[in-house]
């Protein structure tokens, strides 16, 4: 039962309330919902980049998974992409050699320019071996380098106005202290398959998820933060991003998706499990066979 009171009709929540989900129940989750929240103070246990060194946003994501908070703010984003995909703004701007050299980078490499190999000089001491390799043969996720600036044209990119964002297990935000922006939940199959049904369940419609190609950071951040500003906010399929999904294999295993709800979406969504499909046969068949 919900502790607190209410007043004209809206609940206040208790002080020590903390946030729960009937979905992750429903579904079977094995790792915890990861709310995303922006705040102007970090939690004292919370884990974070040092200032200026590489990380790649999705392994934080993956330890909030597993019950960790993590913080970034403007310094500690760790790498270009997460800067952008958490709301930190067009970090791309200061990626070795500019924007010329990130769209090389994504594509076809920078090794056939002269701009691009001069500043490839200075990168495997400050990069890794790893990154200077795919910074001139570039990572082939974009056929060419104009199809990746036609590609940050349609990026959301935006400043997020808060000091920090915050990954945090749901069960650890305080409801009268706090509001995520975005509630994420890494899916298998099965659980991809009811989110995606429990999504238009409620709706109408029948493109009420989307499936961007992006960042596995972008796709928890920037992109639902766009969904959230929309009149009718879709969740945002990730962890598409094989980049990700290399650096969270040890953490998380090969099998998951991530699956982002904007706040007003992840609410209709609890309404709507009472009386769906995740209470009737065909559900519990498929949760049974699993064990």
């Amino acid at each position: 039962m919900l502790k607190g009171v209410y007043r004209k009709g809206t609940r206040i929540p208790a002080k020590d309330e903390l946030m729960e989900s009937k979905m992750a129940k429903a579904l079977g989750l094995k790792y915890n919902p990861v709310a995303v929240v922006l705040a102007d103070e970090k939690p004292d246990n919370a884990l974070q980049f040092k200032p200026g060194k590489w990380g790649c946003v999705m392994f934080m994501f993956a330890n909030a998974a597993k019950g960790k908070t993590a913080a970034f703010d403007a310094e500690t984003y760790g790498c270009w992409g997460g800067g952008v995909g958490l709301g930190f703004g067009n970090v791309y701007l200061h990626f070795p050699g500019g924007i010329q050299c990130f769209a090389r980078f994504l594509s076809s490499g920078n090794i056939h320019w002269e701009k691009g190999k001069e500043v490839a000089r200075g990168l495997e001491s400050g990069g890794g071996k790893e990154f200077a390799e795919d910074f001139l043969k570039g990572e082939g996720y974009v056929k060419t380098p104009e199809l990746v600036e036609k590609w940050l044209e349609e990026l959301p990119i935006t400043e997020v106005g808060s000091r920090y964002v915050l990954f945090k297990p749901l069960s650890g935000v305080h409801l009268a202290e706090e509001s995520p922006e975005t509630v994420v939940f890494l899916a298998n199959a099965d659980q991809l398959s009811a989110l995606v049904i429990l999504a238009n369940y409620a709706r109408g419609g029948m493109e009420n998820v989307i499936i961007p190609w992006a960042a596995g950071c972008q796709t928890v951040g920037i992109l639902p933060y766009r969904e959230a500003k929309s009149g009718k906010p879709r969740a945002v399929v990730g962890l598409t991003d094989i980049s990700a999904r290399k650096y969270v294999r040890t953490l998380l295993g090969s099998e998951y998706l991530s699956f982002a709800m904007p706040l007003e979406l992840f609410q209709e969504m609890e309404d709507s499990v009472q009386g769906s499909f995740l209470e009737k046969h065909t559900w519990l068949f498929l949760q049974e066979s699993k064990r």
